[in-house]
Order: structure tokens, then sequence, then C-alpha cells
């Protein structure tokens, strides 16, 4: 097994991992999503008005509806169809006035689901200089020959792996880096479960330790679930399958790079 899987197995579970984890991705929930006044109080006048048209089509421009049900994305994509499908209205309505204009407010205004705000947890963590390296722009980064990080976002970071290393994806990358020489590349990813797309997260990020001819190191920075030992497939697939790719924990990445 790749040496920095086998360590970021071990810091998983011998250690305070979830505690160190928290310094790279602190998910805190953010506050109630802010609700435009006039908005709501059209919202308030609907309802109370029975205007079961009218609602929906208000609701419909919030960015989080209130209610789960499968048929609300293609009212939002198709307003017209508000008009000529009224049993679907009707059924929405109804479990509109089942939940009442406070609870309405309150689905409204939930804040965004944590694993929505993880993206840029891990840059913000690099840019916090904790690599102790320069992090520079592309050109600056491209000219010089000392250890630095890359400072762009994922999809010029891409473009420049293209442009100087031979990266053939077209998928951003949320690191570049070089170290003693050596260019690295990478994708980070915090897989909260298992399932769905957790399981397309990881692919994706696989995906990129497996391209071929690229001038990088590939690395794949993974934090989470998958190092919890058994029988789930991610845990199988990076002590089997995929054992001798570079894949670890965000925890180690120092030290592998400065052992370059």
């Amino acid at each position: 097994m790749n040496h920095w899987t086998e360590l970021s197995i071990e810091f998983a579970n011998q250690r305070n991992y979830l505690d160190e984890l928290f310094r790279v991705y602190p998910t805190i929930p953010e506050g109630i999503r802010k609700l435009d006044d006039q908005k709501w109080e059209a919202i308030e006048k609907a309802y109370k008005n029975k205007n079961k048209i009218e609602l929906l089509k208000l609701l419909l421009s919030l960015k989080l509806f209130p209610i789960k049900d499968s048929y609300v994305a293609y009212l939002r994509r198709d307003s017209t169809a508000i008009n000529r499908n009224p049993a679907t209205i009707d059924r929405l309505y109804g479990r509109l006035v089942e939940l009442g204009i406070e609870n309405i407010w309150e689905r409204c205004s939930e804040p965004k689901e944590t694993n929505r705000q993880i993206g840029p947890l891990f840059r913000r963590w690099i840019n916090r200089n904790v690599l102790g390296v320069p992090i520079l722009k592309s050109k600056e980064f491209w000219t010089t020959k000392e250890n630095a990080i890359l400072d762009a976002s994922d999809k010029e970071m891409m473009d420049f792996a293209k442009k100087h290393l031979n990266y053939n994806r077209n998928k951003g990358l949320d690191f570049v880096s070089r170290f003693n020489g050596k260019y690295v590349i990478g994708e980070a990813k915090f897989l909260t479960d298992f399932g769905g797309h957790q399981n397309a997260q990881f692919a994706d990020a696989i995906s990129t330790v497996k391209a071929k001819n690229v001038k990088a190191v590939k690395i794949a920075i993974f934090d989470g679930v998958l190092y919890i030992k058994g029988n789930n497939k991610m845990y199988k697939a990076i002590t089997t399958t995929y054992s001798n790719y570079n894949i670890m924990s965000a925890l180690v990445l120092r030290e592998f790079l400065y052992q370059l």
C-alpha cells in the first residue's frame, strides 16, 4: 500500500483525526438565508388571499423552495407549466397550506447545507500559508524555480496544467505546486458519507491520479469516511485497487511534499 495512504488511515483510526481535520474543513453552519422583505411581504399576501398561482410563482423564485417535491424543478424551468397543470398546483398548494406560513419562512431561510460549503475550504486552508512556501500567481509561479504553490481558480489551475504539464482532463484542479523541482497536481475531497454524490466525488479525484503522461506528481487529497476500516467500497478501493496511487489526507500533505 502507498505509504501516505497507510499513514492517513493510521491517523484517522488512532489519533484525534476529526479534531485536527476541523482546521482544514471548519464546516460551521452559515446563518439563515436572507429573504427579500418586499418579496416575503408579497408571499404573505398571496398566502393570506389563497392566491395559489401567485404564491407558487413567488416561492419558485426563491433559492430554496419550502417543500421537497420531484415536480418543483420542472416548474422552475418552465413557468408556463404552472397555468397548464392545475392538479399539480393544487397538490403543491395543499402541502404549503398544511405547512403554514411560519414554517414556509423557516424552510425558505434555512442555511446552506454543510456539504455545499466544503468546496472552497481546502484552498482557504492552503492560502493561510500552512505549507510554509510562497503562494504565487501563474506567471510568477512558472518563472521561479523555488518551492511554491499556484494561487489560481480551479479552472486556471487546469489551464496551467494543460499548457505546461501535459494534463489532459477537462476538470479543474484544487492544488498545483512545485517542491524540490517536481510539480504536483491534485484534487481535494472531503467525503462526509458513503454513496451517491460522494461516490462520484471519489471517482472524480481518482481519475485525476490515473491520468496518463502528465509531467507532474499526481495526488488525491481525500479526507473523511473512506479511512474508516471495514467493508466500505472506498476503503477497499484505496487499500487494493488504487493502493499504488498517491492518496492521502490533507493532514499528511506537508510531509509528503517536503520529502519529494
